[in-house]
């Protein structure tokens, strides 16, 4: 079998250089801490913040060990967190935007989420009935 060999050129790489000045002043990750009581994975951003994550809102770390959650490594001076035990690799401005995993991880959490019943949900229900419901959509 053939190897083909991959050429990139000067103007790629000075575009890929650019790219990354862009990005250079965002926050990344500089360490990470599970607080197994709590369930809590901890990044410490580069920009002195915080990002606290339930360990089940996680795509691949809701069954994962506490030695496995410490075993990471970061990547991409600390755009991207690695967990090798457990073959799951997080892009740290997806979470801090919110994202904690695929589309379908997602998708998954919205579901749950939407289905939780808690006396605020129920209260607010409530109220939005005695408004007369939820406004009917306008027919085009």
């Amino acid at each position: 079998m053939a190897k083909h060999k991959v050429t990139t050129t000067d103007a790629e790489i000075e575009a890929a250089l650019e790219t990354a000045k862009l990005h250079e002043n965002e926050p990344v990750a500089q360490t990470v801490e599970h607080i197994q009581d709590l369930n809590l994975l901890i990044v410490r951003l580069s920009n002195h913040r915080r990002l606290v994550l339930p360990i089940e809102d996680v795509q691949g770390l809701g069954k994962a060990t506490h030695e496995q959650i410490q075993n990471y490594e970061l990547l991409g001076r600390g755009t991207g967190i690695s967990f090798p035990d457990l073959d799951v690799d997080l892009y740290v401005p997806a979470l801090i935007e919110g994202v904690y995993g695929n589309r379908r991880w997602m998708a998954h959490l919205g579901r749950k989420g939407g289905g939780a019943k808690t006396a605020a949900k129920r209260l607010a229900s409530q109220a939005n009935g005695a408004r007369g419901g939820r406004p009917r959509k306008a027919v085009a």
